[in-house]
């Protein structure tokens, strides 16, 4: 039986609320519980049962001390996804998913040698060799470089899961993952597409309470496995490759 404070804390965020019926994916049926003045209400006993099975897969994900990508661009979801991450440290997408992220690694790399270039520039007394037309136009590339990379600085392999908010609004960075085998764990609302994830969590993915309180869950989980890999290191012992990653492998391939 769910823990009825989890249950209490998902209800009080408004987690089951989905979007207008009119607006609804026919796949998300197995997910809905009713509809209730045109609004569809999500099920919350599936919303625990992927929320625990995210939890788990991403720990275990930590535990190997791998990367997960948090990834949530609209407005209501890129203040949780940067201060949730960062809590947990792994690199997150909070502004503007670049074309190329993963697919296009390389090249993405490269821009972050550039942003730490400029960095260096501004902070030292070399930006004084610099006209004042020089140093504007860096201030400029400075500001763009930041707000859309600072996020991935610590990006610096291939991230063994990528976390959504809204599959719908991150189409873009579901399709270079699904392009890379990398594993896909949403929260996905009413009017998403669940064969695009391969660990959904049906939720409300466009209120504010309902994102932060996914999202610090989601962190929680990734924090408990790097303390697990912590300890084992200090111990001397290699953490084991774990069941549930290779069933999420499972379900990514049959999704493809």
């Amino acid at each position: 039986m769910a823990d009825s404070t989890l249950v209490n804390e998902l209800i009080e965020a408004g987690v089951h609320f989905g979007h207008r019926a009119s607006r609804w994916n026919p796949k998300m049926a197995p997910y809905i519980y009713a509809r209730k003045n045109g609004i569809h209400i999500i099920d919350i006993r599936e919303t625990i049962r992927g929320l625990l099975r995210a939890k788990k897969y991403l720990a275990q994900v930590a535990a190997q001390g791998s990367l997960v990508l948090f990834v949530g661009t609209k407005k209501q979801a890129g203040p949780a996804v940067e201060r949730e991450s960062s809590r947990c440290h792994m690199p997150f997408v909070a502004e503007r998913w670049l074309g190329g992220c993963l697919t296009n690694f390389r090249t993405i790399r490269s821009r972050l040698s550039r942003l730490e270039v400029v960095e260096k520039i501004r902070g030292g007394d070399e930006i004084a060799t610099y006209s004042k037309k020089a140093q504007s136009a860096l201030a400029r590339e400075y500001r763009k470089m930041f707000r859309n990379l600072n996020g991935i600085r610590t990006l610096n392999r291939m991230p063994e899961c990528l976390v959504i908010i809204d599959p719908n609004k991150e189409k873009n960075a579901i399709k270079e993952a699904r392009t890379l085998g990398i594993t896909t764990l949403a929260l996905i609302d009413t009017d998403c597409d669940p064969d695009h994830v391969d660990l959904p969590i049906p939720g409300n993915d466009d209120g504010i309470r309902s994102i932060e309180l996914i999202m610090r869950h989601l962190a929680e989980a990734v924090l408990v496995g790097a303390q697990s890999a912590a300890a084992l290191k200090q111990k001397g012992d290699k953490p084991q490759p774990q069941p549930e990653l290779a069933a999420a492998g499972e379900a990514k391939e049959g999704n493809v």
